[in-house]
């Protein structure tokens, strides 16, 4: 599912207030964190990353890795900061960004 223009600038709206809860650090994708982004995303649906000690070709790559990775879709990146969603259909309201925020 691709989304739309009008869904993306939504979704970037809520991700301004967001906080970073993956953050990789010099050591790259490792099992750990590929762990940490899919309980994230299956809890709160979208996420803000942060991607530390990497050029942005490498930066580039790693993203495309972890969307590629984890079925998620890119909404935004700008510098070492990606926002990424990944639809639940059963999210807990309690805890999904999305369901918390665009009511």
């Amino acid at each position: 599912m691709s989304l739309t223009a009008a869904q993306k600038k939504t979704l970037r709206s809520v991700g301004h207030i967001l906080n970073p809860v993956v953050r990789i650090g010099d050591k790259g994708l490792t099992e750990g964190v590929m762990g940490e982004l899919e309980r994230a995303l299956t809890d709160h649906e979208l996420i803000k990353i942060s991607i530390a000690g990497a050029e942005r070709d490498e930066r580039a790559e790693i993203i495309q890795h972890l969307l590629k990775q984890s079925g998620a879709e890119l909404v935004q990146s700008i510098g070492k900061t990606a926002l990424l969603y990944r639809h639940n259909p059963k999210a807990d309201p309690r805890l999904s960004n999305v369901a918390r925020y665009t009511q």
